[in-house]
């Protein structure tokens, strides 16, 4: 390549990387904003972020058309390639990150209507802020290019499961407790495990940045604690 070719190539991954930094701002925001929906019982919130969810589609097209573009012209090797790649496969966690804020938020029509726990909907924001902290820290890494920073996030992801695992017992005894429970709490069980899925992608993400940086995946199994489909419940 010529410098002036190299130069473009360089800012063209530049690119790339901003617009995966501006997808992930948005759906931390749109999971933020479907948590704050639920505990404030906020249905105008609710709506602005499913009506946001298509922004985040269309940077993830705007990842795609750019990662094949960059792919069939620059014919990258090696670093570039796994770049690349690696940008296609975080916007594609965050889209589904997005989705799942969605469906959070689609839910709250459902609970509108129901009796407030507010200490087991608080169960669900803990572990939201939970989630949002590796989203956080887990796009830090892919900015800043650091490996040993997106496999802390890595190691972490058991801290939700764990969160979530709790979480299921108690929704369980609520709903033993009295049939008129079961309705709020299948549906509250339902945002629990939509904001367990957003760390797994969180998990996804640091995967991918490690790739990304040493072209190794993590090995061994990912540390877990998600016991509530076991016969430990």
């Amino acid at each position: 390549m010529t410098e002036h070719t190299l130069k473009a190539f360089d800012q063209e991954l530049h690119d790339l990387t901003q617009l995966v930094t501006e997808m992930g701002g948005l759906a931390e925001r749109q999971v933020r904003g479907a948590i704050e929906a639920l505990v404030r019982r906020d249905a105008a919130l609710a709506d602005s972020v499913i009506a946001a969810d298509e922004a985040i589609d269309a940077l993830e097209r705007r990842i795609e058309e750019l990662a094949v573009q960059l792919i069939a012209k620059r014919a990258p090797l090696a670093g570039d390639l796994r770049e690349i790649v690696a940008a296609l496969r975080i916007s594609i966690d965050l889209e589904r990150v997005g989705d799942f804020a969605k469906n959070i938020s689609r839910r709250f029509t459902a609970l509108a209507g129901e009796a407030d726990p507010h200490l087991l909907i608080r169960r669900v924001e803990q572990m939201a802020e939970l989630a949002l902290i590796q989203i956080r820290d887990v796009l830090d890494s892919y900015v800043r290019r650091d490996a040993a920073e997106a496999m802390a996030v890595w190691r972490r992801d058991q801290e939700i499961d764990a969160l979530y695992t709790s979480l299921f017992r108690e929704l369980l005894t609520y709903m033993m407790e009295n049939p008129r429970n079961i309705t709020f709490s299948t549906h509250l069980l339902f945002c629990a495990k939509y904001v367990e899925r957003i760390g797994d992608h969180a998990t996804n993400i640091a995967e991918t940045v490690s790739f990304m940086i040493s072209g190794e995946v993590p090995q061994g199994q990912r540390p877990r604690a998600d016991h509530s489909l076991s016969g430990a419940i």
